[in-house]
């Protein structure tokens, strides 16, 4: 039997199989007996209002329910980012979920590079690419998450200004603006203000807000908080200044958007085009591209294209990349 034909079934069964695994912790996390347990156990305590909202606050984060992969996990360098990043994302996944996803995924890539009959070299290069993927997703989920706070940051502060200046307090206000803004800053705050409930004090709840939603604009809320704790003023002010700072700052954004929206569509139409041309000519004239893939020569050249092409899409990249 072919030594590459046996390792090729090998490396699918244990793609499969960490598929499989990862889909059971997944749902028994979500939906199994101890989760359902807990669960009403909690609604029982506090009622029905609320109570899913306070099983995220009460359970204590960890990488995964196994003790022994949770020991596992501890070990590995990076993970404590990993588990940020999942954090910020505002998903349900845990990080052991994650890691069997991205063990699949690297097992994969592994096998495509076997089936393109790469080398070894290029076989784990495969891998790495495919199991950086979900890392690459949820970085992107990060920053969608973080957009969407922050153009509805500046609406929040006003309600809360509002609320304190017809009489309510700062927690009253947190609690009010969780309920009318819509989620995912309504949700933040709702879990704040269910921090401060469970007995965790202000500035640790605040602080942990500022872990979530790593936002310059939101951590100049919570300074602004702290500070006015410490020192007194008036907070109706800071955050009605605070709220005008954040929309003049998107205003800024959009408009410089505007003005580089020509040099990342010059990105987008560089980097397609010499697929879309390969194809092209692959379509009129079959078989005219395979030296560049048959031969060493045309393989090397490939390889220094690829390479002028990424340099140039992160060249384009930085360059319309304007922090505001």
């Amino acid at each position: 039997m072919d030594v590459r034909l046996l390792l090729f079934v090998v490396l699918l069964f244990c793609a499969v199989a960490l598929g499989v695994w990862g889909v059971y912790t997944g749902w028994n996390n979500a939906r199994g007996p101890e989760a359902e347990r807990v669960a009403r156990r909690l609604r029982n305590a506090i009622g029905d209002s609320g109570a899913e909202l306070a099983v995220s606050i009460t359970k204590q984060r960890v990488l995964s329910r196994d003790p022994g992969v949770q020991r596992l996990l501890e070990r590995i360098p990076g993970i404590a980012r990993l588990d940020r990043l999942q954090l910020q994302t505002g998903r349900t996944m845990s990080t052991a979920q994650l890691c069997a996803l991205m063990g699949g995924l690297f097992l994969l890539g592994f096998i495509a590079g076997v089936s393109l009959q790469l080398p070894w070299f290029g076989r784990l290069i495969m891998g790495v690419l495919f199991a950086w993927l979900p890392i690459l997703e949820a970085q992107r989920a990060k920053r969608l998450r973080i957009t969407r706070i922050e153009s509805l940051l500046p609406e929040a502060l006003d309600m809360m200004g509002r609320a304190m200046r017809a009489g309510h307090a700062f927690p009253t206000a947190l609690k009010m603006a969780g309920e009318e803004i819509p989620d995912p800053v309504g949700m933040e705050f709702r879990a704040v203000f269910d921090e401060v409930n469970f007995g965790v004090s202000m500035p640790d709840a605040l602080m942990n807000l500022a872990v979530r939603v790593p936002s310059t604009d939101l951590r100049y809320f919570v300074i602004a908080v702290l500070i006015q704790r410490e020192t007194g003023g008036n907070l109706t002010y800071l955050l009605a200044s605070i709220s005008a700072i954040i929309r003049d700052r998107l205003k800024l954004l959009g408009q410089v958007k505007v003005m580089s929206a020509e040099g990342r569509m010059s990105a987008w139409v560089l980097g397609i085009m010499p697929f879309a041309v390969g194809g092209l000519v692959s379509v009129i004239n079959p078989g005219s591209l395979e030296i560049l893939i048959t031969d060493p020569g045309g393989r090397k050249m490939l390889a220094v294209a690829g390479t002028l092409m990424v340099v140039g899409m992160i060249a384009i990249r930085r360059i319309t990349t304007i922090r505001v």
